[in-house]
Parts: structure tokens; sequence; C-alpha cells
């Protein structure tokens, strides 16, 4: 195992034919972070177009399946993948992907989200298999250079994150051959499926990070830990989303309500455990902290859905979406950007504003749909959402484009 060198120098200068060096291409977060920005404000932006009559559709694949689709797969997958391609640089000291393979690994990325707007009239479904071939060949090649470095590294703590994205690929490829198939009911489980395997994600990550980043922030002694919840948390959630998964594929006499809500309150007892009121001073803790509560209130709401009207299943997967993995990697993402750029993780007070505003686009979708009516909250929503990315990109952009503050690589 080759060590980093992390004081070697970026060069001096790097021409403009030179694509390969660009500051852009040093270390995974940079493109996918800016790519899932971009792809956060345009497909939702063009989501409220047609929730709005003003944008039309035409392609075979559903708008709602699309929308679903490149949410989950494409932005949350994208986010997701160039933290862990990262983070695992620091936690193996293995050399993550850069260069022309990430260039490629990006650019396929990029292909996929194009693909679906894609029709040839003399192939059926032309723009669903395209995108079904890029989307596999870009999940195989993320899962491939993680594996690369964690296996180099016998980071045997970390290789559940190796089977996290495994079954966020097969989920991927089976939504898009039941869409194919015009079977919509099985294709919407399969992508509800994949919220609770993010938020399964979301938990171990949470659990690293948020803990260590308050302790750090607000300069406390201690780490506040909860080892033996943290396994509780995770061994809990695998049994919720295989039963859930059960519950929509195949048996529906299988409930997995109970065990849904058990996880939840697992969430909520560790969020109450990592809580301190200093947070609410530091905008890059309370956006994580309130993300982290958004998800053991969203998977009760979850539970609640299968015994009670009150409660609609969407409105309380929204709260989770929206609250806690849109916000989480709002927060996720402009901390790493700085953090991993030279930069002090002082942010401009309005990204302050974008995370409240995302929070308050949680609320709106989940909760005031029966005040307000379905379709005003969903536009309301969307629209907070915009703002709230279109600041991510004002600030994060330059950032994830140029070189460290102080020069070296990464």
């Amino acid at each position: 195992m080759r060590p980093i060198n992390l004081t070697e120098p970026m060069p001096a200068r790097v021409a403009i034919h030179q694509v390969s060096q660009w500051p852009l291409w040093m270390l995974a977060f940079r493109p996918f972070f800016l790519g899932g920005g971009l792809l956060a404000f345009l497909s939702v932006g063009y989501w409220l177009l047609i929730l709005t009559g003003h944008a039309s559709w035409h392609l075979s694949i559903p708008a709602t399946l699309w929308h679903a689709h490149e949410m989950l797969f494409g932005f949350a997958g994208v986010v997701a993948v160039g933290f862990l391609l990262t983070a695992a640089q620091t936690w193996t000291g293995v050399p993550s992907i850069s260069g022309k393979a990430l260039m490629w690994l990006t650019f396929i990325w990029l292909a996929a989200r194009l693909a679906f707007f894609v029709v040839l009239p003399d192939i059926a479904h032309f723009n669903l298999y395209a995108a079904l071939t890029l989307q596999v060949i870009w999940w195989l090649g993320a899962i491939t250079a993680l594996a690369n470095m964690l296996l180099k590294a016998n980071s045997k703590s970390n290789y559940p994150f190796l089977a996290i994205l495994a079954v966020l690929c097969g989920l991927n490829v089976l939504y898009l051959i039941l869409v194919l198939q015009q079977n919509m009911q099985l294709a919407l489980g399969v992508v509800d499926t994949a919220v609770l395997v993010i938020t399964l994600l979301v938990g171990i990550v949470a659990g690293r990070v948020l803990p260590f980043f308050t302790a750090k922030g607000l300069g406390l002694a201690a780490q506040v830990r909860t080892p033996k919840i943290d396994k509780a948390v995770m061994y809990l959630s695998i049994l919720a989303i295989t039963l859930f998964f059960i519950n929509k594929l195949f048996l529906n006499t299988i409930n997995p309500a109970l065990v849904v809500a058990t996880v939840a309150a697992l969430h909520l007892l560790r969020a109450g455990c990592w809580w301190d009121s200093k947070v609410l001073r530091v905008p890059l803790l309370w956006s994580l902290h309130f993300s982290y509560l958004a998800l053991g209130v969203g998977l009760m709401m979850v539970a609640f859905s299968f015994y009670s009207s009150a409660i609609q299943f969407k409105d309380a997967l929204h709260l989770i979406t929206i609250g806690t993995i849109g916000m989480m990697i709002l927060a996720m993402m402009t901390r790493v950007s700085h953090g991993h750029t030279g930069r002090t993780l002082a942010i401009p007070h309005y990204m302050a504003v974008a995370f409240a505003f995302l929070l308050v686009a949680a609320i709106t979708r989940s909760l005031l749909p029966f005040i307000i009516g379905p379709h005003l909250a969903w536009q309301i929503s969307a629209l907070l959402w915009l703002v709230a990315f279109s600041l991510f990109l004002i600030h994060c952009t330059p950032i994830l484009t140029r070189r460290r503050v102080d020069g070296r690589r990464g």
C-alpha cells in the first residue's frame, strides 16, 4: 500500500488543454458534488414546470418514475459515491480515483442522465435500455474503485459500504427492468426500498461523523458515543429493509411497521444523545442534527402509515427524502467542499438560509398537503428546494472547480 503524500503540491500551472489535471478531477467529491448539485436543481426545476403545466412530458417512462429515479439513483447515488470515494482516502491512506479515470466515471454518470431523453423511433424504449446500461457501468465503476481502496488497506470496518452500494445498484437495475415491463406498482416499491437503503447509509455515516463534528465544532472534551445503539440501528435497519421489500413486492401480509418504528425510536434516541443546544449557533451542525432528527420522525410516520390513513405513506417518505437525504447531502457537500479544499468551515450566511429553506421544504411536502392541498404543497416544496440548491451552486461551484487554497493536491 502506497501512502498518500498529502504535502505533494499541484503543478504551478495547468494548461487549459490538460483537462485531466484540472482541479475538478483531483478527488471524486469535486465533480460528483457539482454534478449532484446541478442535477438537484435542474431535475426538480423541470419537475416543477411539469407540476405547474409549463412543460410537457412525452417519454415512455412516467414523469413521476423518472423524478424518483433521478432523485434517488442519480442525485443521492452520485453524492454518496463522491463522499465515500473521498472519505475512503482518509480512512485507508490509499489514493482515490482521480484524473482520467474520474473523468470517465463522471461522463458515464452524465450520459445516463441525458440518455432518458434520447428517443429513437425505430428502437422501442431505447432511452431506458441506454440509461440502464450506463447506470450499471457507472455503479460497477464506482464500486470497483471503492473496493480497490478498501481491499488494499484491508479496511474491514468499511466493507458494509460496498454491500450498500451493491444493493443500490441491484435495486436500480430492478427498477428500470420493471419500468420496461410496465410494472409501475412494483417499480415504486423498489424505489421506496432504495430510500430505506439510503437511510441505512445515512445511519452508519451519521454515527461516525455527527458526534465527531459536534465535539470538534463546539470544543467539547469528548464525543458522545453510542456503540450499542449504533449496532442495533444497523442490524434492525437491515431487517426493516428486508421486510419492507418483501411487503412491497411479494407478500403484503407481512407488515414491517413494528420493526420500522423500532428503528425510528433508536434514531430518535441517538439524536437525543448527540444533541447539544449550542449547535444552534453553528449552521453546519444544526443542519446535520435536524436532518438526522427528520430521519427518526420520518421513519416513525412511515410506520404509522401502515396502520392509519391519516398519514399518507408518500408524505411520510418525503420527510426522509427531503428533510434527511436532501438536507444532510446539502450540509455534507458544503462541509466537505470546505474541508477537503483546505478552507475553514466558516460559511456565508446565505448557506444557513439554504439549510433552513430545505428544512421548511421537507415540512411543507410531508405535513401540509392535508392543510393547503397536495398540489400547492408540492410546488412550494419544490421551489424552496430550488432556492436552497441554487445557493449551494453559487457558493460551492468556485470551490469545487479551483485548486486547494494551500496548493496541495485534492
